[in-house]
């Protein structure tokens, strides 16, 4: 995935909360993230990758609307945009997600993030954080085309939310309502 608007950085090795064998890039394609939120999801998606216990590379670009509804339409068959896109870059042969190795290069929708955020009370970094976590978990094998699997999923970024400190931040409202969280369809 292509590095646009800061340059890679893998995991601090020095900090002992962080996952060795994790690498972690976060990029600003839209050049509109704060330096600030920029550095904050980095530490966030790298202690999320921990908290899970993943090793392996996630890759994780914000882009806007127009990428996203692009990407989404090319990648997913769906028109208009979304919160994230998921690549799971593992042959799903090799059992390397029963190992928590992931391979991830994610899509993260900056203009959905502040919608979602302004509409659930948080800044949208917050938001893409959850996107982040939503996109590796499906990585590690969750699926929330189910109602349980839509359920358990739910639980499992809510937990890794509050781990973070973060708090708690898919809303538990039913299915589909607007506001519940990321979507699910297509390639996440």
């Amino acid at each position: 995935m292509p590095n646009e608007g800061a340059p890679s950085r893998d995991s601090e090795r020095s900090d002992p909360d962080l996952p060795a064998g994790l690498t972690v890039d976060v990029a600003d394609g839209t050049s509109r993230l704060p330096a600030g939120d920029l550095a904050w999801l980095h530490e966030h998606v790298t202690r999320a990758g921990g908290v899970l216990k993943v090793t392996g590379s996630i890759s994780a670009r914000v882009v806007g609307d127009a990428e996203m509804a692009q990407a989404h339409e090319e990648f997913c068959g769906a028109e208009g945009t979304t919160d994230v896109i998921t690549f799971d870059l593992t042959d799903p042969e090799d059992g390397m997600a029963a190992r928590g190795v992931v391979e991830a290069d994610l899509l993260l929708c900056l203009d959905e993030a502040h919608r979602q955020g302004a509409s659930r009370g948080h800044a949208a970094r917050r938001e893409l954080l959850l996107y982040a976590v939503h996109g590796v978990l499906h990585c590690l094998g969750h699926d929330d085309h189910d109602d349980a699997g839509y359920a358990r999923m739910h639980a499992e970024e809510d937990r890794v939310m509050e781990s973070l400190g973060v708090g708690a931040t898919f809303a538990t409202q039913p299915r589909g309502a607007p506001g519940a969280g990321p979507e699910t369809g297509g390639e996440r």
